[in-house]
């Protein structure tokens, strides 16, 4: 496999119904050929036995699209062979849609429409009415978070829109229910003007609990969940920038631990100076880190330079104590940590060859990551990517349904940085000393421990900086 070609997974797989011969080895010259077109066999399924025939339902796991039309083609050459139809696996997923609501009561009669409905429904709006609060126990408010984008900074896609972008926000209210039993919503804003996002949200803000940015394209989004965070009583998060920052120093903190390194005595160098690369940046130094070098895609951010962005501002003034210039291949040599939040392939095996060592390297572009996890595994003693099919996988699933589930449940008014990190320690206090290894510092995102412990500990913490408006159970 190249280190741009994807890797075979379910994502990119297809479902061919054939009509196969029934003869002796007919379905074998099927399975065959898609192995020698480089393709993986699913399940098998008998759709219907014909005379003669039989109607067979084949799962094949590919690289990608042209992959697919590939094996499709050969398969189509076989002689005793009918090529009926295909159907991509993804797609199928989401024909209309993911998500859907769901009544948690019955209307079946008269009593419950009235109970559920007018008239009986006007006795809890009043109630509401004067006391405001009562909105968290007494509709949906309590337990429902509005995810926001305007489509800008989709995945590694880009700048898609809104519509487009839904998918993803579903698959995001997917994993909030399924990982902490909240109720998430997509929110798909048609435009990109600041100041209207702001309104907007602050405008649909009293029907949830929380509001999750997500794929605004910086430097706005920067902006807009500062005003929104100081603007709403409810918790602002934004992911792409505190969720990946959350996860990776939770990684930091175990792999750090397994090289048997200091915070202290470490260099780290972090290219990409977003929206997720200051963040990251930020959060780690937190843990006592002094030497950290931001990188873009000029170099290494120093005080010198003089085409710097206000967000970039910070690194001049935060960070790069020896004020070392020069490219990311200049300034990697002797770091002991990478941490790529940027761009594929933006160092090779040379580079990590002139880090510290025991080098630890986060490669966390996607699909492609800043070096080829094949060409860094041999070289490196802890290595982490954004990816599903490599060990210690950086995925914000791990972080925000925990993080939302402890600040509904305590009813914050907002998620400080005391919460971010109580977050990062419990992910990396669900790895057991006795268990870590260079493969595994972080836990599975299908941990089902690590969302309660995270809750536990965003609920301390936030009663403990004062932000919690529920301190009991």
């Amino acid at each position: 496999m190249t280190v741009n070609q994807p890797a075979i997974n379910a994502s990119n797989s297809i479902i061919v119904r054939l009509k196969i011969d029934n003869k002796i080895g007919m379905l074998a010259s099927v399975t065959q050929t898609i192995s020698e077109m480089h393709g993986i066999v699913g399940a098998i399924d008998l759709v219907q036995a014909e005379t003669g025939v039989l109607v067979r339902d084949i799962s094949i796991y590919t690289h990608d699209q042209e992959h697919s039309e590939k094996i499709i083609t050969a398969i189509k050459n076989l002689h005793g062979i009918e090529f009926i139809n295909f159907s991509d696996r993804t797609f199928l997923v989401h024909l209309g849609g993911k998500i859907s609501v769901r009544n948690r009561i019955p209307v079946k009669t008269r009593d419950d429409l009235s109970m559920a409905y007018t008239p009986g429904v006007a006795r809890v709006c009043m109630d509401i009415f004067e006391d405001p609060e009562d909105a968290y126990k007494l509709t949906i408010k309590g337990n429902t978070i509005a995810v926001v984008t305007d489509g800008t900074a989709v995945l590694g896609l880009g700048d898609i829109g809104p519509k487009a972008a839904m998918p993803v926000m579903e698959g995001k209210a997917m994993l909030f229910k399924e990982f902490a039993d909240i109720d998430a919503w997509p929110i798909c804003l048609d435009t990109t003007d600041t100041e209207e996002i702001i309104r907007t949200v602050k405008a649909i803000a009293p029907g949830f609990g929380g509001i999750n940015l997500e794929d605004i394209s910086a430097p706005r989004c920067f902006e807009i969940e500062r005003r929104l965070r100081e603007e709403l009583d409810i918790p602002v998060f934004h992911d792409d920038q505190h969720g990946t920052a959350v996860v990776s120093t939770a990684a930091l903190i175990n792999a750090l631990k397994f090289v048997n390194k200091k915070v202290e005595d470490i260099k780290v160098v972090v290219s990409g100076a977003g929206a997720a690369g200051t963040a990251c940046s930020k959060m780690i130094m937190q843990l006592g880190i002094k030497n950290l070098i931001g990188c873009d895609s000029k170099g290494a951010i120093h005080a010198k330079r003089n085409d710097l962005n206000p967000s970039k501002q910070w690194f001049v003034e935060n960070t790069n104590p020896n004020n070392e210039n020069g490219s990311l291949k200049d300034v990697i040599a002797g770091a002991d940590v990478f941490l790529g939040v940027s761009a594929p392939n933006v160092i090779n095996g040379e580079d990590v060859k002139r880090m510290a060592k025991d080098p630890i390297v986060f490669a966390m572009s996607n699909p492609d990551p800043e070096i080829s996890p094949d060409e860094a595994l041999p070289l490196v003693a802890v290595m982490a990517t954004g990816r599903s099919d490599y060990p210690n996988q950086i995925n914000n699933v791990l972080c925000f349904p925990g993080i939302f589930r402890g600040a509904l449940d305590c009813l914050a008014s907002t998620i400080n940085e005391e919460m971010k990190l109580a977050t990062a320690h419990a992910i990396a206090g669900t790895v057991k000393e006795l268990h870590l290894c260079a493969d595994y510092i972080i836990p599975s995102v299908f941990d089902s421990s690590v969302a309660p412990k995270i809750a536990k500990a965003v609920k301390q913490a936030a009663i403990k900086t004062g932000v919690a408006r529920r301190v009991k159970s």
